[in-house]
C-alpha cells in the first residue's frame, strides 16, 4: 500500500505529542498551521506510520469507490449500514453539502462559493452505529447477528455504502459495529437490485420444551440452508428433523429440504416455525389434546391497541404479525397453497353473516396494502367480476403480465373476504405474489398505498387482457383535425391493444395539449388514465423575514417580511422579496444563510425548497446590478481586534474591474460601509423596535453615494478613506494575512473569483460606525414574537381539480421535442378531461418529494359523498351522466417516518359505511368519514336516470 503525502505539505513536518494526539506542523508559503491526527488509523500493517488523507482526498476516494460499485452491481455484493448521524458529520467534514451527493462533480474549491459552506466542520470521531442497533444486540461485533432497530428509513436514519467505502472509512475512523448486508436480485419481470437491510427473522419453536430461538436468514436463502441452521443450532441430525410453517401458531405446511427460497415458501417476518423430532421418542405436544388428537383451534380476536405504528398493533417494534390469531381447521397442511390466507372449507361464512366485512391481518407494515385492497374488493364491478368464474379471461402468455398469477391471487383473496363472514384473513399468498412480481413491495417496510394501487390495477389489466397478440399501431398527430375524430381514433387504437375489465371499468381519457413557446406548434394527444393525481393548492402560507443588503452601499440594510407558500421554493421567495423591496429589472437578489457570523451557504438554487429553511435561521439577501454578476465577488467579514472573534453579518459586493488593487478593494469596502456611518440624518429616519430594524425607510433618508460623501466631508474625512484595518483571509476565516494597497489582484488568478477580507474593528471605529445593523439581523421567524398560527383553510376537491387542469410549463427535466423546431422545448402543457370511466379514483398528492426533503400536507380536503357532478370538467359531449357517488376511501395518518393506513368502505346493498383497520372492522357513521387523512377517493358513476332528470337535478350539486 502506497501512502501519498498531501501536496500542501511543502517543506517538512515534525511530530509533537499533545494530549494523546499527534500533531503535524505544516508550512505553506511561510505560514504554519497545525493539523491534528487521531491515534487510530495511522499505522499500516507493516508498522510504518502514515498521514491521514485530507478532507478533499477522502471525498475523492469515496466518490471513486461508489462510482466503481455502481458500475459493477451484482447479486451478493456486500454493503454496510452506517448511521446517518455519523455519516452527515463526515459529509460536512469533507465538504459535501445538502445539495451535493457523493457522485457530484463539484470541486472542493467551488464548494465555498456556490451553495457552499464556509463553516469548517470538525473531523468526526469513530464510526458510531449505536443509535440504529437494538440494545444488547452487539454480541461479537460482527453485523450478521446484530439486529437493527425496526422502522429505520434509508437516508433519514441510515445510509448504505459499498464494501470498499466501508473499508476505507473504517480504516480512517475505526468504530462500528460492522453491519454488513448483501445485495439481492428481486422480481420476475421487473428485476432490480436491492440491499437486504432487514433479513428474515424467524421464531423457532421447539416442540420438546416449547422454547423459542431466533433465526436470521436472507429471504433468498433456501430451505436447505434453513434446515442446516436449525440443526446446527439444536445439535440434531437433519434426517431426524421435521420443520413446519407455524404461522399464527397453526401448522400450515411441512417444509422440506430443497432449493426453494424462504420468500417463495411465503415465510413472513417474525413468524413462527415449529421443530419436531421424528425418531419416535419425542413428539409434538403443541396443537394436540390429551388423547393425542389434533385440537380444534378456536379463533381469538387479538386485543386492539389504540396506538399503532405503521400498521397495526405494535408487535416486534411495529412489524406486527398477529400471532395471537388462531384459525379453525385441520392442523395438517398439504402444501403452501391459497389456504395460507387463513380460509378453507371449514371456515365458510356462518348463516346470517354478511359478506365483505372481513378484515386483513397485518403481516408487518402491510397496512398500506390492506387499505388499498379493501377499497378494491369493495368496488362493485370488480366484486361482480371476480365472484364469478373469470378463468377464461386469464392471459398467461402476456409478456407484460404475471402469467395470470396476480389476477388469480387477487380473485381468491376477494372471494375469501366476501365469504368468511367477519373472520380476518392473512393475505400471505397475495403478498408473496406481489413481492415476486413487484420487488419494490417486498420486505416489511412501509410503502405508499397509491403506488400499490397503480401497480395492482396495471398488473390486473395485463393478466386479464383479452388481447393475446397486440398489433403494432403507429400514432398520428392531430394536425388540426377535430378533437372528436382524434379522440375516437386514439381510444380505438388503445382498445386494440388493451381490453380488460380494468379498461372497461377504471380507464378514462384525457386530452393533452402541448404548445411550443418558440414556433407555437400545437400537439394534441388523447391518453388513457386509471386514476387522477390531484395536487393540493396550498392556501397555507409561511411568513419569512429577510434582511436586504445593498451591494453598492446606497442604503442601510432593510428587513422585509413576505408571505410565501409553505411548500414553495427559493424562487418564490426571491419573487416575493423582489416585489417587496422594489427590485428593478436590471437588479438581482442573492440569498444567503448566515450562521455563526459566517455565510454558511448561498441559496442561489431556485429549486431549493423553503421548507429547508428553519424558522430560527438568519437569511439575508444581497442586492446587485445584474451587470456586476460574474465579476470578482468581495466578501467582508468583521472582527473585534482585541478579542480576535468574528461578529455580525458578512457583507458582499463586487469588484467590477478585471484587475483590482488593494486600493480598489479598500474603496469598495468604504463604499459598502458608508451607510453605517453615524449621521443625524440616518438616525432621524431609521429606528429600532425590540432590536429589529423598522421597515419603510423613507426615500429621503437613503444614504446614496452623494449623501455619503456629503456626510463624510462634514466629519472631515473622505468617502474613500478607511480607518479600519483590512486583512486578507481564506475560506475558513482562520488565517489572516497583511493587506497592502499596492497589491494587484487579477480575477483570472482568484479561485472562483472570490476575495475575502476581514475588518478589524476597534472601539474607535465603533464610535464612527453603527455596527448594530450588522448584529441585529432578525430571524426568519422568531418563535417568541411569532404571530398565532392561522387556522388551516379547507380546500375543496374542485380546487384540486382546477390545479390539476391548469396550464403550466414543463419542467427543465421534462422537455418536449418539438417536431417543427427539431429541438427539445419547455412547452406549455394543458390537460383536459375528455371521457370519464365508471369508477374514478382521485389521488390527493399529500406527499411532496423534493431533491432535499420530503413533506406531507395534512390540509383538509372537502369532498362530496353524494352527487359529485363532474360534467363541467368533461369536454366530450357524449350525453353520458357524470354524476358520481363515493364508496371507498384510503386514509393515511401520521407523517412520512411512521404512519398508518386504514380504509372506509361502503356496503352498497346495506347502504352503510364501515371502517377497516387491518383485522379490525367496525361500523362508522357517514358524517365521520370526512377527515384530513383522506388520501385516495373512490367514486362510482350513478346510473339511475332519475338522478339526472330535471326534477332531481336541483338536488345534485357540483363539487365547488
Amino acid at each position: 500500500m502506497i501512502w501519498v503525502i498531501s501536496r500542501f505539505i511543502v517543506e517538512a513536518y515534525k511530530k509533537v505529542s499533545d494530549s494523546g494526539k499527534d500533531k503535524i506542523v505544516e508550512k505553506t508559503g511561510g505560514n504554519s498551521s497545525i493539523m491534528t491526527i487521531p491515534d487510530s488509523g495511522c499505522v499500516m500493517e507493516n508498522g510504518a506510520s502514515c498521514l491521514p488523507c485530507t478532507p478533499e482526498e477522502e471525498k475523492k476516494i469515496v466518490t471513486d469507490l461508489r462510482n466503481e460499485s455502481e458500475r459493477n452491481l451484482k447479486e451478493g455484493n456486500l454493503y454496510f449500514v452506517i448511521s446517518s448521524s455519523w455519516f452527515r458529520k463526515w459529509e460536512r467534514y469533507v465538504g459535501i453539502d445538502g445539495d451535493e451527493n457523493l457522485i457530484g462533480n463539484q470541486s472542493s474549491d467551488s464548494r465555498h462559493i456556490n451553495g457552499a459552506s464556509s463553516v469548517v466542520a470538525e473531523r468526526p470521531g469513530p464510526i458510531d452505529n449505536s443509535d440504529i442497533v437494538e440494545n444488547g444486540s452487539d454480541s461479537d461485533g460482527k453485523g450478521n447477528d446484530i439486529q437493527l432497530r425496526r422502522m429505520l428509513i434509508e437516508g433519514q436514519d441510515y445510509v448504505l455504502v459499498p464494501q470498499g467505502v466501508w473499508e476505507k472509512l473504517h480504516g480512517w475512523y475505526k468504530g462500528g459495529p460492522e453491519l454488513p448486508r448483501k445485495m439481492i436480485l428481486q422480481g420476475v419481470y421487473h428485476k432490480k437490485f436491492d440491499v437486504e437491510v432487514y433479513p428474515l427473522c424467524l421464531k423457532l419453536v421447539d416442540s420438546r420444551d416449547e422454547s423459542q430461538s431466533t433465526i436470521w436468514l436472507s429471504r433468498k436463502a433456501s430451505l436447505t440452508e434453513l434446515f442446516q441452521k436449525v440443526c446446527a443450532l439444536k445439535g440434531i441430525e437433519q434426517d431426524k428433523v421435521r420443520i413446519w410453517d407455524y404461522f399464527n401458531k397453526r401448522k400450515y405446511a411441512q417444509l422440506s429440504v430443497s432449493n426453494k427460497t424462504l420468500e417463495e415458501s411465503n415465510l413472513q417476518m417474525d413468524q413462527d416455525i415449529l421443530l419436531e423430532l421424528v425418531d419416535g421418542h419425542q413428539s409434538s405436544k403443541i396443537g394436540m389434546d390429551s388423547t393425542g388428537n389434533d385440537l380444534a383451534l378456536v379463533s381469538l380476536e387479538p386485543s386492539r391497541s389504540p396506538l399503532t405504528i405503521a400498521g397495526g398493533p405494535t408487535l416486534s417494534n411495529g412489524h406486527s404479525g398477529y400471532r395471537s390469531n388462531l384459525y379453525p381447521g385441520s392442523s395438517l397442511g398439504s402444501g403452501l397453497t391459497d389456504m395460507d390466507d387463513g380460509f378453507d372449507a371449514c371456515n365458510s361464512a356462518r348463516k346470517g353473516e354478511k359478506g365483505g366485512l372481513a378484515g386483513l391481518q397485518n403481516l408487518g407494515n402491510t397496512c398500506f396494502m390492506n387499505s388499498a385492497l379493501q377499497c378494491l374488493v369493495h368496488t362493485p364491478p370488480l366484486v361482480e367480476y371476480f365472484l364469478k368464474d373469470c378463468r377464461a379471461e386469464i392471459n398467461t402468455d402476456n409478456p407484460l403480465g404475471m402469467h395470470g398469477e396476480l389476477a388469480l391471487a387477487f380473485g381468491d383473496l376477494l372471494r375469501k373476504l366476501w365469504s368468511s363472514g367477519r373472520t380476518a384473513i392473512a393475505p400471505r399468498v397475495f403478498k408473496g405474489k406481489l413481492a415476486r412480481f413487484a420487488p419494490q413491495f417486498s420486505g416489511y417496510n412501509q410503502h405508499d398505498s397509491q403506488e400499490l394501487l397503480a401497480f395492482l390495477l396495471d398488473g390486473l389489466h395485463e393478466d386479464l387482457n383479452r388481447v393475446k397478440q397486440k398489433p403494432y399501431i403507429e400514432m398520428k398527430d392531430s394536425d388540426g383535425r377535430p378533437d372528436e375524430e382524434v379522440a375516437a381514433e386514439c381510444w380505438k387504437n388503445h382498445k386494440a391493444r388493451n381490453d380488460s375489465v380494468i379498461v372497461d371499468v377504471c380507464q378514462g381519457q384525457y386530452k393533452s395539449t402541448l404548445v411550443c413557446p418558440v414556433c407555437s406548434k400545437i400537439s394534441i394527444t388523447f391518453d388513457p388514465f386509471m386514476y387522477l393525481s390531484l395536487p393540493l393548492p396550498s392556501t397555507i402560507t409561511r411568513t419569512m423575514t429577510v434582511t436586504v443588503f445593498y451591494g453598492d452601499g446606497s442604503r442601510l440594510p432593510m428587513p422585509f417580511t413576505v408571505s410565501v407558500l409553505k411548500n414553495g421554493f427559493c424562487k418564490d421567495l426571491l419573487l416575493a422579496l423582489g416585489t417587496a423591496c422594489g427590485l428593478k429589472s436590471d437588479e438581482s437578489l442573492m440569498l444567503a444563510e448566515v450562521y455563526e457570523n459566517k455565510i454558511y451557504r448561498y441559496l442561489e438554487m431556485p429549486l431549493e425548497p423553503l421548507a429547508s429553511i428553519k424558522d430560527d435561521e438568519h437569511i439575508v439577501a444581497f442586492r446587485f446590478q445584474k451587470k456586476e454578476i460574474g465579476k470578482t465577488r468581495l466578501v467582508i467579514f468583521h472582527r473585534w481586534q482585541e478579542k480576535a472573534e468574528l461578529f455580525g453579518t458578512p457583507l458582499v459586493t463586487y469588484l467590477v474591474a478585471d484587475q483590482s488593487s488593494g486600493a480598489d478593494i479598500e474603496a469598495a469596502v468604504s463604499k459598502v460601509l458608508s451607510p453605517f456611518k453615524k449621521t443625524s440624518s440616518a438616525k432621524a429616519h431609521v429606528g429600532k423596535e425590540n432590536g429589529i430594524l423598522l421597515d419603510g425607510l423613507d426615500e429621503e433618508c437613503s444614504c446614496s453615494d452623494a449623501q455619503s460623501v456629503e456626510n463624510a466631508e462634514l466629519e472631515g474625512t473622505s468617502c474613500t478613506d478607511l480607518s479600519i484595518p483590512l486583512r486578507l483571509t481564506d475560506g475558513r476565516v482562520m488565517n489572516f494575512n497583511a493587506f497592502k494597497k499596492d497589491t494587484l489582484f487579477e480575477s483570472g488568478k482568484i479561485i472562483g473569483k472570490l476575495l475575502r477580507v476581514v475588518l478589524d474593528w476597534t472601539d474607535k471605529e465603533q464610535e464612527l460606525y453603527d455596527s448594530s445593523y450588522l448584529k441585529d439581523i432578525p430571524e426568519v421567524n422568531k418563535a417568541g414574537l411569532a404571530a398565532k398560527k392561522t387556522r388551516q383553510e379547507a380546500i375543496s376537491l374542485s380546487s384540486c381539480l382546477d390545479a390539476f387542469l391548469i396550464e403550466e410549463p414543463l419542467g427543465p427535466d421534462d422537455m418536449w421535442y418539438c417536431p417543427r423546431c427539431k429541438e427539445h422545448r419547455q412547452a406549455i402543457k394543458k390537460l383536459d378531461l375528455w371521457m370519464l370511466p365508471e369508477i374514478i379514483v382521485f389521488h390527493l398528492k399529500r406527499f411532496t418529494y423534493g431533491r432535499y426533503l420530503k413533506n406531507k400536507i395534512d390540509t383538509f380536503v372537502n369532498f362530496p359523498i353524494h352527487d359529485l357532478d363532474l360534467s363541467k370538467y368533461v369536454m366530450s359531449k357524449d350525453g353520458q351522466s357524470y354524476l358520481y357517488e363515493l364508496y371507498a376511501i384510503s386514509n393515511h395518518y401520521g407523517g412520512l417516518g411512521g404512519g398508518h393506513y386504514t380504509a372506509y368502505a361502503k356496503l352498497i346493498d346495506e347502504n352503510r359505511w364501515y371502517h377497516f383497520d387491518d383485522s379490525h372492522v367496525s361500523a362508522v357513521n357517514e358524517s365521520d368519514i370526512k377527515t384530513s387523512a383522506a388520501y385516495l377517493l373512490f367514486y362510482k358513476r350513478v346510473r339511475s336516470e332519475s338522478k339526472v332528470e330535471a326534477g332531481e337535478a336541483s338536488h345534485s350539486h357540483s363539487i365547488s
